[in-house]
């Protein structure tokens, strides 16, 4: 079995600019490149899970997303496929919904299919909803405060068993 990180988009690769469908806005944060080489370098799947409520609501379609996706890969600049699994809940709150994060579903579907191992896997973001998922498939979480919530915000939370990083980069060090 292996071990794998399900990571967030919006606030937690990139800046999030709320609603993001035009590639030329991507703006990765700093760090988060050689972070991602250092965690393959360490034996790590990579997972990309993201809310896009956008596309729910009508803002944008979801080839939207998969070009601000395709940009962010881009920027990164790490060999492709950089994700072994990609799921884009394009649904809006409060509509139905079988993958939109808090559900744990992706993960589990990922962690079944791949034989990953739950102990060994993280679900890494910057939202409530980022770290409900991760809670509710039983796997390691990490809050990180480049997106909505800084580290003062996460203790507000009083989330149990979570850690919580400046950024992606330091939770990949701790990782070491």
């Amino acid at each position: 079995m292996s071990k794998a990180l399900f990571l967030d988009r919006d606030g937690t690769l990139i800046v999030d600019k709320d609603y993001l469908a035009d590639p030329a806005g991507v703006e990765v944060i700093a760090g988060v490149p050689a972070a991602l080489r250092r965690v393959r370098e360490l034996g790590y799947r990579l997972f990309l899970f993201t809310n896009q409520s956008g596309i729910g609501r009508g803002y944008h379609t979801l080839d939207d997303a998969l070009r601000v996706n395709t940009r962010m890969e881009e920027l990164i600049g790490l060999p492709a496929p950089l994700f072994d699994g990609l799921c884009i809940a394009p649904e809006a709150p409060g509509q139905e919904s079988l993958y939109r994060k808090p559900s744990p579903r992706f993960i589990h579907d990922m962690i079944a299919q791949h034989r990953l191992d739950p102990a060994h896997c993280w679900m890494v973001g910057d939202r409530e909803s980022d770290i409900e998922s991760g809670l509710n498939a039983g796997v390691n979480v990490a809050a990180v405060c480049t997106g909505k919530l800084d580290a003062a915000g996460w203790r507000q939370r009083a989330y149990h068993g979570i850690s919580i990083f400046p950024d992606f980069r330091s939770f990949v060090e701790a990782l070491e």
